[in-house]
């Protein structure tokens, strides 16, 4: 280690539009308080190597701006860049600047970060995760969203979502093991209904991933999991969940009840078949009833 047991407090970093701001480097137990970081090009704060630099009760933008600002397409370079292992990031804000966070290292958790640096409309990235074992807790994603790379033991909770901000899970070998997106709230225009979560490329390996107990206002709710109630007369019920899991054609595990209504007796019924997101059940006489499936897509 280089450095071990530096203090950075209420210092303002202005690059005046010529490079960064701050770089630690393969240092230890560095912190970070109270700061301003402005007009940087490249990075505001950039960590590489070393592990334990700890950013808090910070404010970062490349434009001094409060937001809605007329060049917000113009925003380039990035507020925090964690090339680094076992970091925090805390009670920051990022104003202005094309990506909010990078986590390229792993063990980090953000916690309480506000992100309005540059709307995803406009290409903006709020956090982008590039690497595995994170942790996103309690983020305000204000019109831009959180990219996570083949997610690997990644959690993401307990957030704010506005604006049509969202998770874009991005394939780029093309598996995902190991997340959680749980207990969020997103809220969007329903003109637009952006799906919660959304897929960027095809998975091939899908394992241990749950997506639950969202909260959701104007726009698509998806999760790996889903209950649906069909009613109907007849021999043959259809619950479609479609449009609600995440990953096409993969149920991995299903329940179902069958009730029937009025009284019509104990009528053979079973699935007879579970494919493309969707249910069937299916019985040998006809009767009317009510079907209710349960579904999940974790292993």
């Amino acid at each position: 280690m280089k450095y071990e047991d530096v203090t950075f407090r209420d210092i303002l970093f202005d690059s005046s539009y010529r490079g960064g701001g701050l770089f630690v480097v393969d240092s230890a137990r560095i912190r970070i308080t109270n700061c301003f970081f402005l007009h940087f090009t490249t990075e505001g704060l950039l960590v590489q190597g070393g592990h334990e630099t700890f950013v808090s009760n910070c404010f970062l933008g490349q434009h001094s701006t409060v937001g809605g600002d007329k060049s917000e397409r113009s925003f380039s370079g990035t507020a925090i860049d964690i090339a680094s292992t076992d970091n925090a990031i805390t009670d920051a804000t990022i104003f202005s600047a094309a990506t909010g966070i990078i986590l390229r290292g792993r063990a980090n958790i953000v916690t309480g970060v506000h992100c309005y640096n540059k709307a995803t409309f406009f290409g903006g990235v709020g956090i982008l995760v590039k690497s595995g074992q994170n942790r996103i807790s309690s983020p305000y994603l204000d019109f831009n969203s959180i990219v996570i790379e083949d997610p690997d033991q990644v959690i993401v909770s307990n957030g704010f979502f506005l604006g049509d901000g969202n998770i874009v899970l991005k394939s780029v070998s093309g598996r995902v093991s190991g997340l959680e997106i749980v207990n969020n709230i997103f809220s969007g225009d329903p003109k637009n209904n952006l799906p919660i979560v959304k897929l960027n490329g095809s998975f091939t390996a899908v394992d241990q991933v749950v997506i639950d107990q969202n909260v959701v206002n104007g726009m698509s709710l998806k999760s790996t999991v889903g209950k649906l109630r069909v009613a109907g007369n007849g021999t043959k019920w259809v619950a479609d969940f479609g449009p609600i899991l995440l990953f096409p054609d993969k149920i991995n595990h299903f329940q179902y009840s069958f009730y029937v209504k009025g009284g019509g007796g104990f009528p053979t019924h079973a699935v007879t078949n579970v494919s493309e997101n969707a249910v069937v059940v299916e019985s040998q006489q006809a009767v009317d009833a009510v079907v209710s499936v349960y579904v999940d897509q974790n292993i």
